[in-house]
């Protein structure tokens, strides 16, 4: 990393081999709310991103760690992390429009993500195989997991410190090297990561970090068969194209959703389900997978229901993300924010309603509330990534529980409720990946299992499940 006297911002090469590299062309980093320029990145060539390859299959072959190194590096720099929280968390503020608070958070989360990767480092272990067929007499098995070998990870914007530790603490803990390439909207954050894992006692090649486009960089990366396993975050349109051209290698896809909400009648608190209703709705500017989208409501609470949500949008603080006041800042981009305003405006125009919000200000949409909403209004079918919740009244629990599943998505539904038999009928007929009982879909922990299906993706996260996905199981026979 270098700094440019010129205009005074950052810049960043590629991390190839422990060592940052100088590149030929760069792209700007922008502060996603004053609109300057804070950093440049270098766009890795085909070549640099072969070397970035070629340094972790290396590393990976020659230069193990074992389990206890990896967990003594990974607490090392949850350490230093901790250290530097306010400096990383106002990168986030600048590169990402995060406000404050949430950044905060991101980082205290994104050091838990370590501290429990870590913590996985020394709890790899196979099973012991029955072998009490007849013919397998004087036999004895097991397994044993192993590394997979090289990863490439693929990153989002929106939550770039913590999702970037959930693939590369994981990686790390498993026993493999990693080539990471950062969205090129954010990569400011995970190239710090980078830095402060090396001073945490990371050796070079272990991490290896290649910037760019991703249908440059990416792509260049996926054509690289030495790579042994893919793990990405992103839009189900990259996934699939992830998929399609890595053949049968490993690979675990984090995708997207229009995330559902149910509050039936007997909610234990209807003012508290809108509250985490819209703040987890809005929060990150909408910018998460598992923000709340789709809301139904059972209609004997479902004026009042929409009066608190209204209430509740309309008391949030919008504008400048380094004002620790603030609880909503700009969208990742003015183009963004303008398609999100025009699926809005779309809704309009076939028949939905704004109660709350629906303005747009440059790159910062204003917290929306639609009702009078139809299934197939893009708000509702596809995933807004924005901060727009639409509500829908239903009459019966089934009824619900139909109209949530109807998506193309299955990443995280919730549902608020003091019947134990709905809660129980939830888990079952609910096809998600995960069902989160009186509380939002866009409640996640950090340690727990994690992944959608259907077009939300394949295979789990969470430090524990990552692991898992990141080793191989090996039978091993003994005839003794």
């Amino acid at each position: 990393m270098q700094t440019s006297a010129e205009k005074e911002v950052l810049v960043y090469g590629n991390f190839i081999n422990g060592q940052w590299t100088e590149g030929k062309d760069y792209l700007p980093v922008f502060n996603k709310y004053t609109g300057e320029e804070i950093a440049r990145i270098a766009k890795a060539t085909r070549e640099e991103v072969a070397d970035a390859v070629t340094s972790a299959k290396e590393t990976f072959s020659k230069k193990k760690l074992s389990p206890y190194e990896r967990y003594e590096i990974l607490m090392a720099a949850a350490d230093i992390f901790k250290q530097r929280k306010e400096e990383l968390a106002m990168t986030l503020v600048q590169e990402v429009g995060k406000v404050l608070k949430d950044a905060r958070a991101e980082i205290d989360r994104g050091i838990q993500t370590f501290i429990a990767s870590a913590e996985e480092a020394k709890r790899i272990a196979g099973e012991g195989i029955p072998l009490g067929q007849p013919g397998n007499e004087g036999k004895m098995a097991f397994t044993v997991r192993v590394p997979v070998g090289v990863i490439g990870a693929i990153t989002p914007f929106n939550f770039p410190f913590n999702l970037t530790a959930h693939k590369v603490g994981p990686a790390i803990a498993a026993g493999n090297s990693v080539v990471l390439k950062p969205a090129e909207l954010t990569p400011i954050i995970a190239c710090k990561m980078a830095e402060i894992l090396t001073d945490a006692g990371l050796p070079g090649g272990h991490l290896n970090i290649v910037n760019g486009l991703g249908h440059e960089t990416g792509q260049f990366l996926l054509e690289d068969d030495r790579i042994d396993m893919f793990t990405f975050t992103g839009s189900p349109g990259v996934g699939r194209h992830i998929k399609s051209t890595t053949g049968i290698r490993k690979v675990t896809l984090e995708l997207g959703n229009n995330s559902p909400t149910i509050v039936h009648k007997d909610a234990p608190d209807i003012g508290k389900a809108a509250e985490l209703c819209v703040t987890r709705g809005v929060g990150n500017a909408g910018q998460a997978c598992i923000s709340v989208q789709r809301v139904y409501v059972h209609r004997e609470v479902y004026d009042l229901f929409v009066q608190n949500a209204v209430q509740v949008a309309e008391s949030l603080k919008v504008g400048n993300p380094e004002d620790p006041g603030t609880d909503v800042g700009p969208m990742i981009s003015e183009k963004e924010a303008k398609r999100a305003e025009e699926w809005i405006q779309e809704a309009v125009g076939q028949g939905a309603t704004v109660v709350s919000g629906g303005i747009r200000e440059g790159s910062i949409l204003h917290p929306t509330i639609l009702v009078n909403v139809k299934p197939e209004m893009k708000v509702i079918c596809q995933e807004v990534f924005a901060p727009v919740i639409s509500i829908i009244p239903f009459d019966d629990i089934e009824e619900a529980y139909r109209q949530a599943n109807d998506t193309r998505f299955g990443l995280q539904v919730g549902l608020f409720t003091s019947n134990l038999q709905f809660a129980m009928r939830a888990t079952q007929a609910l096809n998600f990946g995960g069902v989160i009982i009186n509380d939002v879909s866009t409640y996640r922990a950090d340690v727990m299992p994690y992944g959608g299906v259907k077009d939300s993706g394949i295979g789990k996260e969470g430090p524990r499940y990552a692991v898992q996905e990141m080793t191989d199981e090996r039978i091993v026979v003994i005839n003794l």
